[in-house]
């Protein structure tokens, strides 16, 4: 290697690890600005809106219709605990914790997401 495509290599390199720093500057600052709010909606209606940032003890909602379901809350996350439909997928989902995250139990017509 020459001189010159030594100095490329390093320019380049010197790019992307400021690129990098900069994307996760972002994402921090992103995420320290907003609170992380979880809808829960059932039939296109909102049933409760929560501050996940604001939870301080873990707590249970009972879903009303066609299936018995229980949404789990916790500091920070949120979750189907429980459902008895068919395929139980939204169970399956798991914990959503990020903005954008969405679980859905198309049976019983519920949806948890987390607002971006």
């Amino acid at each position: 290697m020459n001189r010159r495509e030594l100095f490329m290599a390093g320019l380049v390199m010197l790019l992307i690890w400021a690129g990098w720093g900069a994307w996760r500057s972002f994402e921090n600052h992103k995420s320290l600005d907003h609170n992380r709010i979880a809808i829960i909606k059932q039939d296109q209606k909102v049933i409760e809106e929560i501050n996940l940032d604001a939870v301080t003890e873990p707590r249970e909602i009972i879903l009303p219709g066609k299936y018995h379901e229980i949404v789990e809350v916790e500091p920070g996350r949120i979750r189907f605990k429980q459902a008895d439909c068919p395929d139980k997928i939204c169970v399956k989902t798991g914990w959503l914790e990020n903005p954008g995250d969405t679980a859905v139990c198309l049976p019983n017509r519920a949806v948890i997401a987390i607002a971006e």
